[in-house]
């Protein structure tokens, strides 16, 4: 008891020396403080790196500016830039290419990574081999998978044409071309979307499809029933990412196409890169990125939407 008694006037006499209440008020602070304190300069550099860039990319979208000027010398043109944009058949016809391509494409992955990840949920031999050398295509460098692609589909070297019989200009016609880029991003971009979906089932509790097998249901209806919306969290989530990714692919059609033939294969990424790098009408190029940006952000608010109403049950 004496001892206890001792340790308390120390402490109160510590704490009096060094300031009383205030004292450990300001410590308290300073505690529930310090993650802040810890991670603000993190966060000054990352908006520097990012959000100097979109600050001066909006300025060039609202600015008149020639290639012939200083890079703060344009005319102030308003919205002039977006209204170019939204009245061009050229970027009317590149945003609808995007979305049938973005659509066709994400539907693939999807499609084909929850295939990928039933077959290799199913406990083999050497199934781990197989789970290993899913994540291959998805570890290649996009431009250096889209070469080696590229050279599988040349006409005149490529094994694809000689594996098939046929003389095939598969980049040179505009149906084959959109053909040829999307099952390079299908092929390149599925097995993230299996890796996520495997994962999912993984996961997933053993409880539902046992009592489903109780009740007779079969292995169809067990899928469709009890794994599928189980599974559903993974799969918006994938959906999401896959989405916001394919809705600005630039680098395999870049390699493969450059856009063409005859712009069959202009998606928005390329449109923005011919404007700004190729015709250095930065200011155009500026505006149509910014109306990629905000597609894109609404395609964000809507999928996490779904994302949350489906979390809620509602």
């Amino acid at each position: 008891m004496g001892e206890t008694t001792t340790s308390l006037v120390r402490k109160d006499r510590v704490s009096a020396e060094l300031g009383g209440p205030d004292y450990r008020i300001g410590w308290r602070w300073l505690d529930r403080q310090f993650t802040r304190i810890a991670v603000l300069p993190t966060a000054i550099v990352m908006l520097a790196i990012f959000g100097l860039p979109l600050l001066f990319s909006l300025y060039l979208s609202l600015q008149g500016w020639s290639i012939d000027q200083s890079l703060f010398g344009g005319r102030f043109a308003g919205l002039a830039n977006y209204d170019d944009l939204l009245t061009d058949p050229d970027f009317i016809g590149s945003l609808l290419l995007t979305l049938g391509y973005t659509l066709a494409t994400v539907a693939a992955e999807m499609g084909l990574g929850l295939g990928i990840a039933l077959l290799l949920n199913v406990d083999l031999p050497l199934i781990g081999f197989f789970r290993t050398a899913l994540v291959v295509p998805m570890m290649m460098t996009p431009i250096v998978a889209a070469f080696c692609w590229k050279l599988l589909l040349d006409p005149d070297h490529g094994v694809i044409d000689y594996w098939i019989g046929q003389h095939i200009v598969w980049l040179g016609q505009p149906g084959t071309a959109r053909l040829s880029v999307s099952v390079v991003n299908v092929w390149q971009n599925a097995p993230y979307v299996a890796i996520l979906l495997l994962a999912g089932l993984r996961s997933l509790p053993h409880e539902p499809m046992e009592a489903a097998s109780i009740d007779g249901a079969g292995r169809l209806q067990a899928f469709w029933h009890v794994t599928l919306p189980l599974l559903q969290p993974y799969m918006l989530v994938a959906l999401l990412l896959r989405t916001i990714f394919e809705f600005r692919a630039f680098d395999n059609v870049y390699v493969l196409t450059s856009g063409g033939p005859a712009d069959a294969t202009m998606l928005l990424s390329m449109f923005t890169y011919m404007a700004s790098f190729v015709r250095f009408d930065l200011s155009l190029g500026a505006a149509a990125s910014w109306l990629m940006l905000v597609i894109s952000l609404l395609l964000c608010l809507l999928f996490i939407a779904v994302i949350r109403r489906r979390g809620t049950g509602a």
